[in-house]
């Protein structure tokens, strides 16, 4: 991770963000709502297709149909998160790589990403699924849902990770 951080720190990517950030006026603020914006269409499109089903949210609704209309707000969550968080990231480098919080949070996006994705594709291109194997589909969904939340409560916390690992 130092070598990538090293490398990032010292690449014209970063001189790019650090000018982004500390020239263009308003742009950390901008950033960061576009980041938090982006966190929450991933969480309701994720949220509302995982409680349905659980069977907790919106009985009435098909999950394909569902899936159908989330998933735009899924991908531009998606995209929306990225082209914003990657800023920070390059202009600080070493605050993120050596984070133990970032660390996890990225540890825990991933199977997050894989898991919604299995689900927004199985629920449309296989409808029935949800019927057929039930308690498979229950887990799945619990399982998505917990790595979502994991995720954000990791991502909030990014910022105060001297409060959980104390410096040795």
């Amino acid at each position: 991770m130092e070598s990538l951080s090293s490398w990032i720190a010292n690449s014209a990517a970063n001189d790019l963000a650090l000018a982004l950030l500390g020239n263009v006026p308003g742009s950390p603020p901008i950033l960061q709502t576009l980041h938090l914006l982006s966190i929450v269409a991933i969480m309701a499109s994720a949220l509302m297709i995982d409680l349905r089903i659980l069977g907790l949210a919106l009985p009435s609704q098909e999950i394909h149909e569902m899936a159908q209309r989330l998933r735009f707000w899924a991908v531009a969550g998606v995209l929306g998160v990225f082209s914003s968080g990657i800023w920070f990231v390059l202009a600080r480098p070493n605050r993120y790589f050596t984070n133990p919080v970032f660390q996890i949070k990225f540890a825990l996006l991933l199977p997050a990403l894989l898991c919604s994705y299995w689900i927004f594709r199985t629920a449309l291109r296989k409808p029935n699924f949800y019927l057929i194997h039930f308690w498979r589909a229950k887990l799945l969904a619990m399982t998505s849902l917990l790595l979502w939340i994991a995720v954000v409560l990791a991502g909030r916390w990014i910022a105060y990770a001297e409060y959980l690992f104390w410096p040795a």
